[in-house]
């Protein structure tokens, strides 16, 4: 399970970071003439409604969503891992504040505070990422304070607070690394969500703007033709499908490891 997700995220990822120079044409090029042709020789996914190449389109897409992806990530366990671990070890007030802010965040569904935010803030990708990563940060709070509520009972915390260790000190160097392989699991799982967010919003029209290529984006552009075209929407779709399926088995597999 884990090698099959580590497969199909490491195909994406080389596609992305090797995509300028595995595509065969300008993602951004039109051919009119050839508009909605369906899948040749030469363009293995077919044209959109512009005549632009899909296959280029989904390559270039694959660095969007993981771009996405690692930011929304990064900005959300660093911020969790914050959160969780103070309001852990702290207990009392400061724990009851912090997890009545995150009852609250829980309270509301997450896309839905996605799209308020990035329709105050404007559609563009940095806004995108900046709205999932201010909530999507509750889940990694949630996992890093259970786990910080077990580790500072250890013998070998009570110990280094015995000897007169500070709190950021043990916090860093023995409560935290205990969290990381429950950080780690949740930060796999947590990209996918973010993944399928962001091709949301972008279906919506509230993510990357054009003409540079998202999944999402080139969902709703296809459904026009869902008929008369519909590897407009099958082939980014089926690029969603088995990136998340990918992170959803990478998790997985690690979570049995680390379990």
């Amino acid at each position: 399970m884990r090698n099959a997700g580590i497969a199909i995220v490491g195909v994406v990822v080389l596609a992305a970071v090797l995509g300028p120079w595995l595509i065969p044409f300008d993602p951004s090029a039109q051919e009119l003439a050839l508009r909605l042709e369906g899948p040749s020789r030469q363009h293995w996914l077919g044209l959109d409604e512009l005549g632009r190449d899909i296959l280029s389109r989904v390559v270039s897409g694959a660095r969007v969503s993981l771009a996405v992806g690692l930011i929304v990530v990064s900005v959300s366990a660093f911020i969790g891992a914050i959160a969780g671990s103070v309001a852990g070890y702290y207990g009392g007030v400061v724990d009851d504040a912090i997890s009545r802010v995150i009852d609250v965040l829980l309270a509301f569904p997450g896309v839905l505070l996605a799209i308020a935010l990035v329709a105050v803030l404007g559609p563009s990708l940095t806004n995108v990422a900046l709205a999932l990563s201010s909530i999507g940060w509750v889940g990694y709070a949630r996992v890093v304070r259970a786990q910080v509520l077990q580790a500072r009972e250890f013998e070998y915390v009570v110990a280094a607070r015995a000897v007169g260790a500070g709190s950021p000190r043990i916090l860093i160097r023995h409560i935290l690394p205990a969290a990381l392989p429950a950080l780690t699991v949740q930060a796999t799982l947590g990209m996918g969500g973010a993944i399928l967010s962001e091709a949301a919003l972008s279906f919506l029209g509230l993510g990357v703007q054009p003409p540079t290529p998202s999944w999402g984006a080139m969902i709703n552009y296809g459904r026009a033709h869902i008929l008369d075209a519909p590897h407009l929407t099958v082939f980014p779709g089926l690029a969603i499908a088995l990136l998340v399926l990918g992170l959803n088995l990478l998790g997985d597999g690690l979570r049995e490891r680390f379990g």
